[in-house]
């Protein structure tokens, strides 16, 4: 998933550039956790200096990169309240001024504006998703409304929205560069879209709205990590764990072990319906447990259910959609993507409901087989199917996942996977600084250099799970690219893999390694931005074309080349056995029915939320999932949706409201473009670097319907979709 933010409709992209000073002397260094440590001890010549807020200056490290050995907590409220009045004060200026609206006094001086509220916000919404804590989450609570606050500020300022409404009426008649005319034509859109055109009172009604929206989303956000915190298994005989790794067990008691649990064991929750300890759990008792402690997390009638937020905030975003004259929020939210309207991606989804439930029913037949096999006396539940589905995929095509991992070790998969394919595409190369500073030990940080040696941009990974992450996987900047603002990319990925114990091997299964090249496609999305304007660079795309880059990058995972690179035994160094290599070749459609269906489910319950009308009444949630999964054709308990109402961080926090299809949509484009390098030679330079020219580079500079067919030469087709996913 591309990004994780505060979710407000601000000026700011919250996903962008980043801050800080680098006064050292006069600085705290902060511990790991962001708070601040002990400061030495003062001697009696001299009195200990006061801490400088480090947010308020630009960062004079490499690429402008957060000092996080200086920033502490404390520093960021003032920071975004000061963030916040410097660039209303310089709004206010370009809305107020007398002169004749040009783009250079206009359209460029809005890009120019916001840059202390680009940098607090850059860092404060990394660290409230990665690492997070009881001050940060007040601060995010408090801050949220008064950021949507001031985006309405901006957006729905009428003497501002004037001067652009000028530009955008001659805009054939100023000769502007392709980009420059598309930035006038996105502010514009960004402007009638946040309801510029709406009447004055309309405009107070709105204000209103997107403030309560915008606290129930980050209260919502706070809640659900509580939950999932609260949520995990504890178990306290090691024999309930029976069938899991040595490694995973070890795994659980350094759980226990950091939740003052000592002899116990505890098995985290992972952001979606299933987890992947369930996969090798022998006893079904534990499997049971494990499951509905990820299904109900958010459903215990406590201070952590989410279901009363969820349901206000369906009735907020109706309500904000009928305003701006749109039936529905889906309508509003799909009218500038790729999708345009929410029919279009209900028809596209609809046409691949029926193969990927059609084959879910034959794998559920496939797996009740091999329960009555062991005679399991006992119908396959949600919780039986990932366990009794790798069975089957033993039986069927002799491949255990618990033979696969030793070959996939977390540093080797990075550096000569993920880095490795990029270099071989793209030219570029990577490495290691252990000199920047990161704002937790698990935190590592590489320089990446241009096929040509220059040096391009920095990537941070953070891939453990911890209690005070956000669940899932994603990415975002620190710094955005634009050559306008002089800025190059600063790039993160964060996931939630299973941190091995001390000593141990960080042992990943086929589906981590994806994701780790999934996320790392939308980083090469960032690092290779190439445009004048933060507004159009690299990810800050529509939903439904961000997901492309992503997507497609998975698709080296399994190339041949890059495969043999890194899937290499953590002990010997020997490569993966052909004949495991072609098994898992063999096994890559294997499961497909179960994997699309849970994400159709998930899409098309995201839509159905996101079409309700104003007048709807409040919805029961348990009901209307159960309605909404029956209507679209999901009635097949075994196979429940990726994601719950209750716990859909996706659609309630992190943005992606009536925007979930995109992962499918992007699948499409993700195969189709892949069907083209197949056409042009695979995994060459000139290949990659035409992607990099055409896709990667271009952000947002051009409709993106339009720049996808330049670098294909025809429509995308939903066929190679349906081949790769083996439901054709």
């Amino acid at each position: 998933m591309k990004v994780r933010t505060l979710v407000i409709a601000t000026s700011i992209a919250l996903t962008t550039a980043c801050s800080s000073s680098n006064d050292a002397d006069k600085a705290q260094a902060p511990a790991a956790s962001g708070t601040a440590a002990p400061a030495p001890a003062a001697t009696a010549a001299a009195a200990p200096a006061a801490h400088v807020n480090p947010l308020l200056t630009k960062s004079e490290l490499p690429f402008e990169a957060p000092p996080f050995d200086k920033i502490v907590d404390a520093d960021f409220q003032p920071a975004i309240e000061e963030g916040m009045k410097q660039e209303l004060a310089e709004i206010d200026a370009i809305a107020n001024s007398t002169e004749e609206p040009t783009f250079d006094n206009t359209i460029v001086a809005m890009e120019k504006s916001g840059a202390l509220l680009r940098r607090a916000m850059s860092v404060f919404s990394g660290l409230t998703g990665a690492n997070t804590n009881d001050t940060l989450q007040k601060v995010e609570e408090e801050e949220s409304p008064k950021l949507a606050a001031h985006s309405d500020a901006i957006y729905l300022n009428d003497k501002l929205f004037q001067r652009v409404k000028a530009l955008y009426d001659k805009r054939d008649s100023l000769n502007l560069d392709p980009e420059s005319a598309r930035l006038l034509e996105v502010k514009y859109d960004d402007f009638v879209h946040a309801g510029a055109k709406l009447s004055e009172a309309d405009k107070t009604k709105l204000k209103e709205l997107n403030k309560e929206s915008s606290t129930l989303s980050t209260r919502f956000t706070n809640q659900l990590l509580a939950a999932t915190k609260a949520g995990a298994l504890t178990v306290d005989d090691v024999k309930a764990l029976d069938g899991l790794s040595d490694a995973d067990i070890q795994a659980a008691a350094q759980a226990a072990k950091d939740r003052k649990l000592d002899g116990k064991y505890v098995v985290t929750l992972q952001n979606t319906t299933q987890q992947p300890a369930l996969q090798g759990m022998n006893n079904r008792d534990t499997r049971e447990k494990l499951f509905k402690a990820s299904w109900e997390r958010a459903e215990h009638g406590d201070a952590n259910d989410t279901r009363e937020i969820i349901t206000r905030i369906a009735q907020v975003r109706a309500e904000q959609a009928k305003l701006l004259g749109f039936p529905n929020y889906a309508a509003w939210k799909l009218d500038d993507q790729m999708a345009k309207k929410p029919e279009a991606a209900e028809k596209f989804m609809e046409r691949l409901v029926p193969a990927a439930v059609a084959r879910a029913k034959s794998e559920s037949k496939d797996i009740q087989a091999a329960i009555d096999q062991d005679k399991g006396g006992f119908q396959v539940q949600a919780w039986d199917w990932d366990h009794y589905a790798e069975k089957v995929r033993k039986a069927k095509y002799d491949l255990d996942e618990s033979q696969v991992k030793p070959y996939f070790e977390l540093d080797n998969v990075l550096q000569n996977g993920v880095f490795y394919a990029a270099n071989q595409l793209y030219g570029i190369t990577f490495k290691e600084r252990k000199d920047i500073p990161v704002y937790q030990p698990d935190v590592r940080v590489f320089e990446v250099f241009d096929k040509d040696g220059t040096s391009m941009a920095l990537f941070y990974c953070d891939y453990f799970k911890r209690d005070n992450k956000n669940g899932g996987a994603w990415m975002s900047n620190f710094v955005d690219e634009s050559t306008l603002l002089g800025t190059k990319p600063v790039v993160y990925n964060v996931a939630n893999f299973t941190k091995p114990a001390p000593g141990q091997p960080a042992l990943l299964s086929f589906d981590d390694v994806t994701t780790m090249f999934h996320e790392f496609g939308h980083a090469l999305h960032g690092m290779f931005a190439n445009t004048k304007y933060v507004s159009l660079s690299g990810s800050n795309t529509a939903r439904d074309f961000v997901e492309f880059p992503s997507q497609f990058n998975e698709q080296w995972a399994s190339d041949p080349k890059v495969f043999a690179n890194y899937a290499k035994h953590y002990q010997t160094g020997a490569p993966m056995p052909d004949e495991l290599v072609a098994k898992i070749k063999k096994a890559k459609s294997f499961n497909q029915g179960y994997a699309m269906s849970e994400l159709i489910s998930a899409a098309l319950l995201d839509m159905q939320w996101h079409m309700l009308p104003a007048d709807a009444p409040k919805q029961d949630v348990d009901k209307f999932e159960a309605e909404a999964l029956k209507k679209a054709g999901f009635t097949l308990p075994q196979v429940p949706p990726r994601y719950r109402s209750s716990y859909f961080q996706h659609i309630w926090g992190n943005g992606y409201a009536a925007g979930y299809y995109a992962y499918l949509w992007t699948q499409m484009l993700d195969s189709d473009a892949f069907e083209w390098f197949k056409e042009h030679g695979g995994l060459t330079r000139e290949n990659g670097q035409i992607f990099r020219d055409k896709i990667l580079s271009r952000g947002n500079t051009e409709e993106l319907g339009k720049l996808y067919h330049d670098f294909r030469g025809k429509e995308p087709s939903i066929e190679p979709m349906l081949k790769d996913r083996g439901l054709k």
